[in-house]
């Protein structure tokens, strides 16, 4: 008898929570040892069987004093905790192949097959400065890039086939050479000779994860992603991406199943409603206009709004080719279709950020969850506490054990490396299957 359909849980960990008033929050813990922070929250998520945790990344003053270097953080994270998965995200615009190969090949040998690697291409126009570049890279040439990108570093992790270590000591053959290949790659924007000198991992090599919602993201996604991170306010847009996205796979001979989406869930949990909306009231009261803006401002493509009337419409904005496209849409299309203010916009995705937005009890919040799930709209969900590590606790003591009555999601974890918490198949080495 087959298993039923099992809900993914991913945590997304930002250091005050993603509330953008959270590091305001009475409950909050602020010091001056991030890492401590992040500890809790993660043994907090494996406790609850979450599939994984996962960072996002931002190489300016954006992140923060807390925004901590995610490959650095995750290992430290690998050493104390066992089971969950441990998702990084790290750019191809600003990096080099063998470097992301080798930092997270790494990673996956130090956890035992629990990495993943959030494959961007830097939304964030001001990263380019510290890089010495005189602007940033066009949206096309980020994505052309990444798809060679992709392909130099998932060959790199071929570089060793499973059982190529022997370790035998009597015959002194420490390794079998006909299992060793060297990658020797040249492309329009990589030459890169290989071969890797990290081995193969218990899972076979980190789980890819992408996040781009544009054409070419989506694009991008259905060839090379096994995970996807996404942003929908409603059931109906979450369908129609859902569907479109494993629409795309039958074309590069891949079955829906090998693809997971996930949706972010910005959720306050009460034991009542009035709990809830009270949590959530007092953490609107305590958004300040400038942060409004400044958030704002980032998530419709880097843009200034501060010459214009807080308390008036949305200004029209060019398409950015610099920012995240699909989620400018998504807020522009919010706001004019609601007739919302620029004040009443930052608000509203104060805490979300065009992501879906659950305030209530742990059942109102379940059964948003459950809908998504059985009715097309998502595999799995990132979880998004509003502030660290209260509102985490709150998700994984409340609403999990109510989705674990439902039973559709683990009581337990099964496996031990990311891929078996997805459900995903341990991919092929290339030169084995040849």
């Amino acid at each position: 008898m087959s298993q039923p359909r099992q809900l993914s849980l991913g945590a997304f960990l930002i250091r005050n929570g993603h509330h953008v008033a959270g590091w305001r929050y009475p409950d909050n813990v602020l010091d001056d040892d991030p890492f401590a922070v992040y500890k809790e929250a993660a043994q907090l998520a494996e406790a609850a069987h979450f599939d994984a945790v996962f960072f996002a990344d931002a190489v300016t003053a954006a992140a923060g004093p807390a925004g901590l270097e995610p490959l650095t953080l995750l290992s430290a994270l690998a050493a104390v905790t066992k089971r969950i998965g441990l998702i990084g995200t790290a750019t191809t615009t600003y990096n080099e192949p063998y470097h992301i190969a080798r930092k997270f090949a790494s990673l996956d040998q130090i956890s035992r097959g629990r990495s993943g690697w959030n494959l961007v291409t830097s939304d964030n126009a001001s990263e380019s400065a510290n890089f010495g570049l005189p602007q940033h890279v066009p949206h096309a040439e980020r994505y052309a890039r990444a798809r060679e990108f992709y392909d130099v570093v998932t060959g790199l992790w071929d570089t060793w086939e499973e059982g190529a270590f022997l370790n035998d000591k009597e015959k002194g053959i420490w390794f079998d050479r006909s299992k060793l290949h060297t990658l020797d790659h040249h492309g329009k924007y990589f030459n890169v000779a290989g071969p890797l000198n990290v081995a193969r991992s218990p899972q076979g090599r980190p789980v890819i994860v992408q996040a781009g919602g544009s054409e070419t993201g989506r694009e991008l996604a259905a060839e090379t992603a096994e995970v996807v991170f996404t942003a929908h306010p409603t059931l109906s847009s979450a369908q129609a991406f859902y569907q479109d996205l494993k629409g795309r796979l039958a074309k590069y001979g891949r079955q829906p199943e090998s693809l997971k989406i996930m949706p972010g869930i910005f959720s306050i949990v009460g034991r009542t409603q009035a709990e809830a909306e009270a949590k959530f009231n007092k953490l609107q009261e305590l958004v300040d206009p400038e942060s409004g803006l400044a958030l704002l401002g980032r998530m419709i493509g880097n843009f200034d709004l501060s010459p214009y009337p807080i308390d008036g419409p949305l200004p029209e904005l060019p398409l950015t080719d610099n920012g995240q496209q699909s989620r400018q849409k998504l807020l522009t299309e919010l706001a004019q279709g609601e007739h919302l203010t620029i004040r009443q916009l930052y608000l509203r995705i104060a805490g979300g950020r065009g992501h879906l937005t659950v305030i209530g009890t742990p059942e109102t919040v379940a059964d948003k969850i459950q809908e998504w799930f059985e009715q097309g709209g998502a595999d799995g969900f990132n979880v998004m506490a509003p502030w660290l590590p209260g509102g985490l606790r709150d998700f994984t003591e409340l609403v999990v054990p109510e989705l674990q009555r439902r039973g559709i999601f683990r009581t337990q974890y099964q496996g031990s490396t990311l891929r078996e918490h997805l459900g995903l198949k341990k991919p092929v080495n290339r030169y084995s299957k040849a």
